[in-house]
């Protein structure tokens, strides 16, 4: 329980301090308009508000790691917050943050495209390469692990579990952003976020039932 109140402390830490040295150091104009504004199309570049825009970070972000972090601990304790928490704030945080003002300062481009302005054409080959990997590897993750789990609280069998969530991915990612992120990924996220304050409400109430 200490170390779960000192990650969540170092967390609120990071935020409000660790978060202004970064943004000190990027040099932040509030006043440019992002390209969801300058190269809006409806489809990849749509505004929304700023609510949305968090909560569907935060479950990019989080992704599996409600499971990830309840397999990390029974593997090697309470350390794993400490760890976890350490490499959000410094490594996880900051590197999403600089990825997202890159793109923006260079009109939204994607990763490769970085690469290649700054490192060369055969580098960028090599990222696109890289790229596509990584993303059939998150797809088989993002659909294999959630169709396990809904298959074992469920009746459903994990093929067709499986199936489900891989025909919600294909949409996701065809559709205008707005049409299924913009709408199912900010209650997805505000569900996580019910989750994680229960759990945290369940842990503090069971550690002063035990003191008492």
């Amino acid at each position: 329980m200490i170390t779960f109140l000192v990650a969540i402390a170092l967390l609120i830490i990071g935020y409000i301090f660790y978060s202004k040295f970064v943004e000190r150091i990027f040099v932040i104009d509030d006043t440019q308009a992002t390209p969801a504004y300058t190269k809006r199309d409806n489809m990849d570049y749509v505004p929304m508000s700023w609510w949305k825009g968090n909560l569907i970070q935060l479950l990019n972000i989080a992704g599996l790691g409600p499971i990830y972090g309840a397999i990390s601990g029974a593997l090697y304790g309470p350390v794993a917050f400490i760890w976890i928490v350490i490499g959000c704030i410094f490594a996880g945080a900051v590197h999403d943050y600089f990825a997202g003002m890159m793109s923006m300062r260079h009109k939204g481009a994607q990763f490769p495209a970085l690469v290649g302005r700054y490192l060369g054409n055969h580098m960028k080959s090599f990222i696109n390469i890289v790229s596509l990997v990584l993303m059939i590897l998150v797809a088989a993750a993002f659909t294999a692990g959630p169709a396990q789990l809904i298959s074992q609280l469920t009746p459903v069998s994990f093929i067709v579990a499986l199936i489900l969530i891989f025909a919600y991915f294909l949409l996701a990612t065809v559709l205008p952003v707005n049409r299924i992120i913009g709408r199912i990924y900010p209650l997805l996220g505000a569900v996580l976020l019910i989750m994680a304050g229960a759990v945290a409400v369940a842990l503090i109430f069971l550690i002063v039932r035990y003191l008492i």
